[in-house]
């Protein structure tokens, strides 16, 4: 359509940076067995979308098996401000034992069992990127990996996912044995398992779902952004560890030490009067590691809030794709996009600081003719306070001053 003679014309102008669009990093994935779940409402080895408060789709899933405590304990973490959580459940059938059981979790590797997760996006809108399969993560034969630890990375790394895995429960050193079998750092072990009320009796259950429950607590609080630790968080819901870990702030040598320095996130129980406990009372949890192999991504909050920055591009900038011509206006749009983003997030002391930059060596005029450029950023994010030094001496000027003082106030005395 050509201009008017004698008229008025209205052009939109597209080239602003465009406002970030974020992602939910607290949608929980649980994947577990209720035999006496409603298979209308919850079909195998199909992806249901529910919130933790929907007491209709909790009665669904019946009584028995792992997934209506997992529920509970999650529940039981939650805020200041917080009604529920936003839960994908995948049920799969109990086996005879716990080996059929954990095949049915690991799955056929396309559609079933934990693969199921990968179709919550397309048909539930939501992606699950907090995972647990509680009750199911410990068992291996001896020299072997556990089947679900070892299916759980591959997923994770699909959905840009962690999953927290329970160790065995037993003893510190099957603990480290279990945890040697793991490697990725979409994994984040704990060790042991909790203790619940479930129908008036004292039950032990997995702690997965309860740090978890944190997780989605504190990424609440910081309006949903997941750059902060779970650790040195209170546990509520529970009656105890399923077995007592010692502890001391200021003694390597014990064993919640021990566990946490090969990377297992730790329940620890609050000592009254003991200054060297995690706290005065009550359950905590100690973990800030993930199962990985590189310590420059050691954190969990860090990988976590990496995923979250990756999202943002991701679904903030397809927007200029197939929209644009490749013009300075458009490459300058979409790095001032990048840039108006990363600096919220330093503003925000989520990172400490960026760079944004677009460089002769990363692009070409051949790759430019393909329609096809690169920006390039680097980040970082803060890490998680864990150890803090404090050194303690004598302080002489001190007694030179009161040295000082003594002679004004007592002065010279003659006879």
């Amino acid at each position: 359509m050509s201009d008017p003679t004698f008229g008025i014309s209205i052009t939109r102008i597209d080239t602003e940076p465009r406002p970030a669009v974020w992602s939910d990093m607290a949608v929980v994935g649980i994947i577990g067995t209720a035999p006496d779940g409603d298979a209308l409402v919850f079909p195998l080895d199909t992806p249901v979308f529910l919130y933790s408060d929907d007491a209709t789709k909790l009665t669904a899933l019946g009584a028995s098996g792992t997934l209506k405590d997992a529920i509970t304990l999650i529940n039981a973490q939650l805020g200041e401000f917080q009604v529920a959580a936003k839960i994908v459940v995948v049920r799969v059938a109990e086996g005879v034992d716990v080996d059929e059981t954990i095949a049915n979790i690991v799955g056929d590797g396309i559609a079933t069992g934990l693969n199921a997760f990968l179709d919550a996006g397309p048909l539930l809108g939501v992606i699950p990127r907090l995972i647990c399969a509680p009750g199911h993560t410990s068992q291996r034969a001896v020299g072997e990996a556990n089947a679900v630890c070892a299916a759980l990375p591959a997923i994770c790394a699909r959905l840009l996912a962690h999953a927290v895995v329970d160790g065995p429960a037993t003893n510190s050193q099957d603990a480290i044995d279990w945890r040697e079998t793991i490697s990725s750092d979409r994994l984040i072990p704990v060790d042991p398992a909790v203790k619940m009320l479930v129908g008036g009796v004292a039950t032990v259950v997995p702690l997965s779902p309860a740090v978890i429950g944190i997780g989605v607590r504190r990424d609440h609080e910081k309006q949903g952004r997941p750059f902060h630790s779970w650790a040195n968080q209170a546990v509520q819901g529970i009656v105890g560890p399923s077995r007592p870990i010692s502890f001391s702030l200021t003694d390597g040598a014990t064993e919640g030490q021990t566990l946490l320095s090969n990377n297992i996130g730790v329940l620890l129980r609050g000592e009254l009067g003991v200054e060297t406990a995690i706290a005065s009372g009550g359950y905590v949890f100690v973990g800030t590691d993930n199962a990985g192999e590189d310590e420059l991504w050691r954190f969990y909050n860090v990988t976590r809030g990496r995923d979250y920055i990756h999202l943002m591009l991701l679904r903030t900038l397809r927007f200029y794709l197939g929209r644009f011509n490749l013009t300075g206006q458009t490459i300058q749009a979409v790095q001032n996009t990048m840039v108006m983003a990363l600096r919220d997030l330093k503003a925000d002391n989520d990172i400490l600081g960026f760079e944004v930059k677009f460089t002769r060596d990363q692009n070409s005029p051949e790759e430019l003719r393909l329609g096809r450029f690169t920006v390039s950023f680097a980040a970082e994010e803060a890490p998680v306070l864990r150890y803090l030094g404090i050194q303690s001496s004598r302080y002489r000027p001190a007694l030179d001053a009161l040295l000082g003082d003594l002679i004004s106030q007592v002065g010279a005395v003659t006879g």
